[in-house]
């Protein structure tokens, strides 16, 4: 297999600590149900910083390593995730901080009415009454439901935040790139 271009990945969680002696890692994932990354059966790692960090990522820079997921499961809101050549815990140690990115590609299929955040990011979102609301910059999560931030997608700018709600989202398109909401321009 190639190396991907960094496009193609998309960061699920980063190594945060060792875990025993046979070189299992804590990995804290990004999701509060981290599906793709228990599901990846190969992971990239790399300790470049964060897209959003102003770095311009490429892949000489990102020196991607690729692993064989051996085992990945759920403990303490934590994955704990046993790599192919990470065999003892000072080589789980010299990982730690590594983000963990999946290529998008290798996610699971998601269920109806289901979306992974990842692929909302770029729709454009209308509400009922055809106005433009924006571009989703970002997805996160609140603890009691997703938020989605809509602005100009160029530069970034958050314009508003938008509950990610059955009440609110009326349809999303992700083949057309679009979502309908229950919104008004000036909320």
């Amino acid at each position: 297999m190639s190396t991907p271009s960094l496009n193609d990945l998309i960061e699920l969680g980063a190594i945060s600590e060792a875990q025993g002696l046979q070189g299992q890692m804590k990995v804290r994932p990004h999701s509060a149900e981290p599906v793709a990354l228990l599901s990846s059966k190969t992971v990239w790692l790399s300790l470049i910083p964060r897209r959003d960090a102003g770095v311009s990522a490429s892949v000489e820079q990102a020196s991607l390593i690729q692993y064989k997921v051996k085992s990945a499961k759920m403990h303490s809101g934590n994955v704990l995730m046993a790599l192919e050549g990470v065999s003892d815990r000072d080589q789980a140690l010299a990982l730690k901080g590594a983000r963990i990115l999946v290529a998008r590609d290798a996610f699971p299929k998601a269920e109806s009415d289901s979306y992974y955040w990842v692929d909302l990011i770029g729709c454009q979102a209308n509400n009922l009454q055809g106005e433009s609301l924006g571009t989703v910059i970002d997805v996160t999560e609140n603890g009691a439901h997703g938020v989605i931030a809509l602005g100009e997608a160029q530069t970034k700018e958050v314009k508003q935040l938008v509950p990610f709600v059955k009440e609110v989202v009326q349809n999303v398109d992700l083949a057309n790139k679009t979502l309908i909401l229950d919104w008004q321009s000036d909320w």
